[in-house]
């Protein structure tokens, strides 16, 4: 579940944000068009496209909401991102400039009760001084498309609009907020992103997809450790029960071990017999373990609606996780090296049993009996 939750919220990141950007200090870049032929001739850069980005807010009657507005060119965004493919209403390329058309996020829609076609306000931060003193920037835009990505931070908060109009709306003229860029291997953004920040002049700054959720990813991997402990901790409480069961079984065969050392048998072959008693018990454990999870795993989307709808209830609340679903990702090597350690732990745990048994002293043991 952790490796699926790492690698569904991974996808729908980069599905809906660029793998590496160029911004510049201050928020305009003003000759970006050398600036992206340069990020262009990289060869892991499969495409690159320049964008705007701002706050703001929208207004739609009654309703007001915060907004992160960003100014694409739908022709080159395609290349960059998967919001295309995201939209359930509309299409991004309806995005033209001067018409002052606007993408708003599923949850934001449906926030601000506004429909397809209808008009809504944007405001500006960005504003005009007038003898009343500064007034923020108001533009009307219409609605052309709603986007559903699956995160609530997109969806709930994301504004698309044309590139051209969002440099108008912001005041920048020609500038724009910084380049954005698709690699062909997502795990090389950082060097990627180094190589670009040593050729680029020292005011702009290269930003890759792993630095802008630093936090997420080290959550998650602080999280995927603790649950590797607990885990630990549960198989080990398991071979205190494999300890228990063999601890008793030789209390219980006293008699029946001592008859065996009179009739001739070694110490080591005593305790070869409580080994493989245990060994059995960890080998049916961990087979009866892996193959149920291995099931569950690969049932998890059936499973947890089955529940959630049985009990009335949601695990994950799309207002405070960044998915509605449990996600699974199974990897058959973590399964193995998992099952080793449980066969590990069951081997180990019956040592103690086996040599208590070794040492069984047949006088002593037949003496009551």
């Amino acid at each position: 579940v952790m490796n699926g939750f790492q690698k569904e919220i991974r996808e729908r990141m980069l599905g809906a944000s660029p793998h590496l950007e160029v911004v510049a200090d201050g928020g305009r870049m003003h000759d970006w068009p050398a600036v992206l032929d340069r990020v262009t001739q990289h060869p892991q850069v499969a495409a690159a496209a320049p964008y705007v980005a701002g706050q703001g807010m929208l207004s739609f009657g009654q309703s007001v909401q915060g907004v992160m507005v960003r100014g694409i060119d739908p022709a080159r965004e395609t290349a960059i991102t998967e919001l295309s493919s995201k939209i359930k209403v509309g299409a991004l390329e309806d995005l033209r400039e001067g018409e002052f058309n606007i993408v708003l996020g599923s949850d934001l829609a449906r926030a601000l009760g506004v429909k397809m076609d209808e008009k809504v306000m944007l405001i500006a931060p960005q504003g005009q001084i007038t003898p009343a003193g500064m007034m923020p920037r108001l533009k009307q835009f219409r609605v052309v498309g709603i986007f559903e990505i699956g995160m609530a931070p997109y969806d709930s908060s994301l504004a698309l609009i044309q590139m051209n109009d969002a440099q108008k709306l912001f005041l920048l003229g020609d500038a724009v907020t910084g380049i954005s860029s698709k690699l062909h291997d997502i795990d090389l953004a950082p060097r990627v992103a180094q190589e670009l920040q040593n050729e680029l002049p020292p005011e702009l700054y290269a930003n890759d997809w792993t630095h802008q959720n630093s936090n997420y990813f080290k959550a998650v991997q602080m999280e995927k450790r603790m649950m590797f402990i607990i885990l630990s901790l549960i198989v080990a409480v398991a071979a205190f029960n494999i300890v228990s069961t063999l601890v008793m079984a030789v209390t219980d065969k006293q008699a029946d071990i001592a008859i065996l050392r009179t009739l001739g048998a070694s110490p080591r072959s005593i305790m070869k017999i409580f080994i493989v008693q245990g060994v059995i018990i960890g080998v049916i454990g961990t087979l009866s373990g892996c193959l149920g999870g291995i099931a569950l795993a690969l049932n998890l989307d059936v499973v947890i609606p089955f529940i959630e709808q049985s009990l009335g209830v949601q695990f994950l609340a799309k207002d405070v996780y960044y998915i509605t679903e449990l996600p699974s990702d199974l990897r058959y090597s973590e399964v193995a090296l998992i099952a080793a350690m449980s066969f590990l732990i069951s081997l180990l745990a019956t040592l103690y049993p086996s040599y208590r048994a070794s040492k069984t002293q047949p006088a002593e043991a037949l003496r009551y009996e």
